[in-house]
């Protein structure tokens, strides 16, 4: 193998694929980026057999080739070289990398034992907006529980229906679920459950690409099998299992009837949260909400025996009636922070069941909060 291309196209593309590049002790393979030359593509690959990622560079091929080498070492010295022309080519079991003065020899492996990367009929799919969706990932992507006991809980629930992409994820103690729309339109429904690891690795890729002239990478692209998914993002596939299991039916939790909607300033909302938050119980984090219909207030209010207390009186737009609920100061805290609007629309019942938060003139988000009971 003999290439050469740019610094920085081989320091975008070994950011992209070597974070899934690991310590793996069973398999030490898989500590490697896979380097493959053929058919005018420079691509590299990673792989830690749950998911597999493959980003194309550009540059130019002398010789074909296919070789592997430490994803961490060769990561950490391309991204120390100049911005310029760096030449690649394999000596026996070394990577030789040369850049102006730089000259350097890494021990790597040939390509023979790594792992395969899984195929996926590409018949159908289904394509967004990569913006919305990526903004729609950091909407919800903070709800996904961190416990392993409900391995189902541990995803995000994708739901294709027609032309729209329904987004959920939860912990048990509050839910967000964000809509978007699909370029393309699904014939059948199809509910998966994307680990929220792959996710992860998803959003670190669309933060971390560059969109530059020509660029294509405005679509995403989904294509569904029965037990993998594959991301299409411009120049790069990302390929992971599904979690097998059947997703909670969350909607039986949205509670159908609010006794009392609140529409406040979300700034002014956010640092009366944010004060009460101080004066709240540790390891509780109670903050209360109380709804005074007449006086179109929300007053917050916290207590601590340890601190003092603390109370907060805003002014509202408030119909239905007088109401109250307890709440965990940080979960109200992540959800305000996803509505993407100037006002918010609070919506409550009682004080025993979930109170629901989503943006004033658009009901493509919701968050909900289980309430603290008291």
């Amino acid at each position: 193998m003999k290439i050469s291309s740019l610094q920085e196209n081989l320091k975008n593309g070994l950011f992209i694929t070597g974070h899934i590049a690991g310590k793996n002790i069973n398999l030490p393979i898989l500590n490697n980026i896979l380097i493959k030359a053929k058919e005018g593509y420079v691509k590299l690959v990673a792989t830690d057999l749950e998911m597999g990622i493959t980003t194309s560079i550009r540059g130019k091929i002398e010789t074909e080739g296919v070789f592997t080498v430490d994803a961490k070492i060769i990561s950490e010295y391309i991204s120390l070289l100049p911005n310029q022309k760096i030449d690649i080519n394999t000596k026996d079991s070394q990577l030789s990398i040369k850049s102006g003065g730089y000259k350097t020899l890494i021990n790597g492996q040939t390509a023979d034992e790594y792992p395969l990367i899984p195929q996926i009929d590409r018949k159908q799919y289904c394509q967004a907006s990569l913006e919305k969706f990526k903004q729609a990932l950091a909407q919800i992507i903070f709800a996904v529980s961190s416990s392993e006991t409900r391995i189902e809980l541990s995803g995000v629930l994708f739901v294709f229906n027609n032309n729209s992409l329904t987004m959920v994820a939860t912990d048990s103690y509050r839910l967000a679920e964000k809509k978007i729309k699909l370029k393309t339109n699904i014939n059948e429904e199809k509910k998966v459950i994307v680990p929220a690891k792959t996710l992860q690795e998803v959003a670190r890729v669309l933060g971390g690409s560059k969109e530059g002239e020509g660029s294509n990478n405005n679509e995403i692209q989904f294509y569904i099998s029965e037990n993998q998914i594959l991301f299409i993002m411009d120049n790069t596939e990302l390929i992971s299992r599904l979690i097998e299991g059947q997703y909670p039916d969350y909607k039986q939790i949205i509670p159908t009837r609010s006794d009392t909607i609140a529409i406040i300033n979300k700034a002014e909302l956010t640092r009366a949260i944010k004060a009460a938050a101080i004066f709240s119980k540790t390891g509780i984090n109670d903050v209360s909400l109380d709804f005074l219909v007449d006086k179109k207030q929300i007053i917050i209010s916290s207590a601590s025996s340890q601190v003092g207390e603390n109370r907060v009186e805003l002014i509202a737009k408030i119909t239905g009636k007088d109401n109250g609920i307890v709440v965990n100061h940080r979960y109200l805290l992540d959800g305000l922070g996803n509505v993407d609007s100037e006002n918010v629309v609070v919506e409550v019942a009682n004080g025993n069941t979930p109170c629901k938060l989503r943006a004033e003139k658009d009901d493509s988000y919701l968050y909900i909060i289980m309430p603290i009971k008291q």
